[in-house]
């Protein structure tokens, strides 16, 4: 029988008789009825996920993340099929697997964690940590179904089990997942898009998947015992997953798991930078951890005295606090130390702030801004560990937004007075006088702060689009320009002319057909009209008066005369300024074209075109540099260093044709510079040209320092 993918093939499960046998026939009974719910959730997903890439397709900012999402949605539409089939495949595998008797030392699915394979790349860790997260989530708001679940499942087989061996428990379901989207020749961002996807239409139903589990084990006096799980559904529907979160996401720190299990995956790195943190006492002292909470109302005190930015004071946020802690130690006798789960928090996001103040795109004049957010930062992640993997915690989007919105600001000798300095101030000033330990200021700043930029956005996009209007009106008319220059050196190189009449063309006629050609268009009748008079009158004084055509010039010429002068008055020509030239043109058609003493022949081409040519022409094609500036994408912010004391900032807004022309604009959506793809490479040979990362700083900074810290621990 032909299997089209849509349906579980239940006959061909019962064909392998020897595991499933065992199996309790409840048992299978929740498989298949979890099975017909996934198979639905899939179906949601991939629905969904033709639309999600079109519409991400249609807002791409340049021609290869548009070709990306479509060839991502074309690989979905045509591996759709195999992928159900793959995940259902893994699923009735692992129901069987747990029939298996002695099944020996338990296969479980790998922890995701930060400490990847050695050699991982940037792809897997950002996987990792999207998986971090989604497994984190479903443990949070569905851990006690799940929990009950796997008893259950336990009682029923005999044999303890682990959550993660639980074919339904959201470790094995992403693992089936993973697996089912092998053979997709995506990319890390299709990936990504996947896997939220499979998080909002699989995993966000979760509880009604455990649900109904449980119900059909109790039904059958499997731990009847065991209290049942409220569900989360309004009418039939998922409430809202995070309710807490626009309150205060810590309301709860004892429930989240995923933020405490992130930051676990990362401890064993942060040994290797452990010490770094402790009072200077003599050896004899007898130790006392301090606990977090008066780690707190240290950070609390020494928040009060970070330096403004405009100091010259360092301030080292680790010497400070052992600093602090010495004096401590000293009235009490004893050594207060951090715990190292304390230090390694506190190690953290030291090295995460030594990135932030160390990297290009962060402007010199915000760093020191930037870098009182420190302690607000510590006191965070030492109350919610979360921090270090939820994307949208609130503290970390604030010093996102703050960095994406200083990303391009130029050097200014007077940026004290800059009002996006001047607010991102305010912002920081707020948290350090404000912030103790209720974290809603951080929600409260970023939305204030987003709303601020977005209004600022708004204004830049609307500048920016009329740059690239004006920009895109600049390149037609300069290929107008060279249309004309080319028909008129076309007609006049090479032949010998009055004077007159070659400057009138050149001069006066040339301007004539550009308004046509910008106005109506080359196929137009205008444009046409106007190539056919230059052509009449190139003809007319070229004729021998003795000849049949020369005879035949008197009766053409009154029309001749009058299409020159609604030509030069459609270009809004003084007719005053074009009488001397049809007093003498009259003079040639009278006289024989031997006889004019003006005669010239044209060897000069024509030139109409105010624009330059690249002058870096000698680059070869596979030049690194030039390979780096034809990379370039719209949208890509850089830095122009030239000389020492100027540096520019901006970003490019488009990439013009035929010349391929780079305009570059500031953050107000002005243009500041246009380049050349030779003049670019030209600076990128030289380090005038940098690129700018644009992602989101507190990830770029988590990422560079998971990667410092594996290097450390390699090194042992």
């Amino acid at each position: 029988m032909h299997n089209d993918g849509k349906v579980v093939p239940i006959k061909k499960a019962h064909a392998t008789p020897s595991p499933l046998a065992r199996l309790p026939v409840v048992l299978l009974q929740v498989r298949d009825k979890a099975a017909q719910q996934l198979q639905q959730g899939l179906q949601e997903l991939f629905d969904n996920a033709d639309d999600t890439l079109f519409e991400m397709a249609d807002k791409a900012r340049n021609n290869l993340d548009h070709h990306i999402f479509f060839e991502a949605m074309r690989d979905l539409r045509l591996k759709r099929k195999n992928f159900e089939r793959v995940f259902m495949e893994r699923l009735f595998d692992a129901f069987a697997g747990l029939g298996q008797a002695g099944r020996g030392e338990l296969q479980l699915v790998p922890v995701v964690s930060y400490d990847g394979v050695p050699g991982s790349t940037r792809d897997d860790l950002e996987k990792a940590v999207a998986l971090e997260a989604m497994l984190g989530r479903v443990r949070h708001r569905d851990g006690l179904a799940l929990a009950q679940l796997t008893a259950r499942l336990s009682a029923l087989l005999g044999n303890r089990l682990d959550d993660r061996e639980n074919p339904l428990g959201p470790a094995l379901l992403c693992e089936f997942f993973l697996r089912a989207g092998r053979s997709l020749g995506v990319e890390i961002r299709v990936k990504l898009v996947m896997l939220k996807l499979f998080e909002k239409y699989v995993l966000s139903d979760a509880d009604q998947l455990y649900g109904e589990a449980n119900q059909l084990l109790v039904a059958t006096g499997v731990l009847p015992e065991l209290k049942a799980v409220p569900s989360r559904r309004i009418d039939g529907r998922a409430a809202p997953e995070h309710p807490r979160e626009a309150t205060s996401p810590v309301a709860d720190r004892s429930g989240d798991e995923n933020g405490q299990e992130a930051f676990a995956a990362l401890q064993p790195l942060l040994t290797a930078v452990r010490g770094s943190v402790a009072p200077t006492l003599e050896a004899s002292a007898e130790p006392l951890p301090i606990s977090t909470q008066d780690l707190l109302r240290l950070l609390s005190h020494l928040q009060q005295y970070v330096p403004e930015p405009e100091s010259e004071d360092d301030f080292d946020l680790r010497s400070q606090l052992e600093q602090l802690l010495t004096r401590v130690s000293v009235k009490s006798g004893k050594s207060r130390v951090v715990e190292d789960a304390d230090e390694d928090v506190i190690n953290l996001v030291a090295l995460l702030f030594e990135f932030i103040l160390n990297d290009r795109s962060v402007p010199d004049a915000f760093k020191a801004l930037i870098g009182r957010l420190q302690i607000p930062l510590l006191k965070v992640a030492l109350l919610d560990k979360s921090v270090f993997s939820r994307n949208g915690h609130p503290a970390r989007g604030l010093l996102n937004e703050i960095s994406a919105a200083a990303m391009g600001c130029s050097p200014l000798d007077d940026y004290q007075r800059d009002h996006l300095y001047l607010r991102i101030e305010q912002v920081v000033q707020r948290l350090l006088n404000e912030y103790v330990e209720d974290p809603v200021i951080f929600s409260q700043l970023l939305a204030e702060f987003s709303a601020f930029t977005a209004d600022e956005r708004r204004r830049s996009d609307l500048l920016e689009q009329h740059t690239r209007d004006a920009e895109a009106g600049r390149v037609r008319t300069e290929a107008a320009r060279q249309r004309v220059a080319d028909v008129l050196n076309k007609r006049l190189l090479g032949k010998v002319l009055p004077r007159p009449v070659v400057q009138f063309l050149q001069q006066a006629w040339s301007q004539v057909l550009l308004l046509a050609s910008l106005k109506h268009g080359e196929q137009s009748v205008q444009w046409q009209a106007g190539l056919r008079t230059m052509d009449e009158l190139i003809w007319s004084v070229g004729l021998q008066q003795d000849t049949e055509a020369g005879r035949r010039l008197l009766d053409q010429l009154p029309g001749l005369l009058k299409a020159l002068r609604d030509g030069l008055t459609s270009a809004a020509f003084d007719p005053f300024s074009t009488r001397e030239f049809f007093v003498r043109l009259q003079a040639l058609h009278i006289q024989a074209p031997e006889g004019v003493d003006e005669l010239i022949e044209v060897r000069e081409p024509f030139v109409l075109s105010t624009g330059s040519p690249d002058p870096v022409t000698e680059l070869p094609g596979d030049d690194p540099d030039l390979y780096k500036a034809l990379q370039l994408k719209v949208g890509d912010w850089v830095v122009f260093q030239e000389g020492q004391a100027s540096t520019l900032r901006c970003k490019l807004t488009a990439i013009m044709a035929p010349a391929n022309t780079y305009v570059f604009i500031s953050r107000t959506g002005l243009k500041v510079l246009e380049k050349s793809a030779g003049q670019l490479a030209m600076a990128f040979k030289c380090g005038a040209l940098h690129t700018l990362e644009d992602g989101p700083l507190f990830e770029r900074a988590l990422m560079a320092v998971v990667g410092k810290l594996r290097q450390l621990d390699c090194g042992k």
